[in-house]
């Protein structure tokens, strides 16, 4: 067994939840600063803009960690009909994007990427999620919680807003922010367990 300071990951992400997640399957986590350009470019499809900056994002974490570092980023994007849903940038942006999503189903994609040096791999997985029709009143209250505010597609399935979630076809890790299953096979294709923090 591993201690936590034989075999961390160098985390390229500010988000919590990714590195709960990671501490959740026992994964010892150390974490990068790096910043990357997230807009998206011009007739850019969903899927290829999350696995590009991805790739971007743990190309920076990779230049910023110690040599020989395994260094792992991730991208999430909440998508319908095939337009990203970013945050919310204030109540209305938010309800609208509510709104939108209520009775409806949406596509969450989470590209996962794992490199070390110039060794580089990465997988995108796609989850279903599905919300059950919501009021006015309850968009509004959510809104007013605060949880939607610096939430992708303006809800969090992990928090309050699971309440709104009525089918999910997929990796619930991955609406999250991290598909665990995935993860755990990119990282043992570079020797780093799961299972290290007990």
């Amino acid at each position: 067994m591993c201690s936590e300071s034989t075999l961390p990951v160098h985390l390229a992400s500010a988000s919590p939840r990714r590195r709960e997640l990671l501490e959740q399957i026992g994964v010892p986590v150390q974490r990068v600063i790096c910043a990357v350009d997230e807009q998206v470019l011009p007739g850019e499809a969903a899927a290829d803009y999350v696995q590009r900056v991805t790739r971007d994002k743990v190309r920076a974490g990779v230049a910023v960690a110690p040599a020989g570092a395994v260094v792992l980023a991730a991208d999430t994007a909440v998508v319908l009909n095939g337009r990203i849903l970013g945050k919310p940038t204030d109540q209305e942006h938010a309800l609208a994007m509510l709104r939108a999503l209520s009775a409806r189903e949406h596509q969450v994609m989470t590209a996962v990427a794992v490199a070390r040096g110039e060794e580089l791999r990465l997988q995108l997985v796609t989850t279903l999620v599905r919300f059950r029709p919501l009021s006015d009143a309850q968009m509004l209250a959510y809104w007013q919680t605060g949880e939607p505010a610096d939430k992708a597609g303006g809800y969090g399935i992990q928090g309050l807003g699971a309440i709104f979630i009525e089918h999910i076809e997929g990796s619930y890790s991955a609406v999250v922010g991290l598909p665990l299953a995935e993860t755990a096979e990119l990282l043992g294709e570079f020797s780093i367990p799961c299972w290290q923090l007990r």
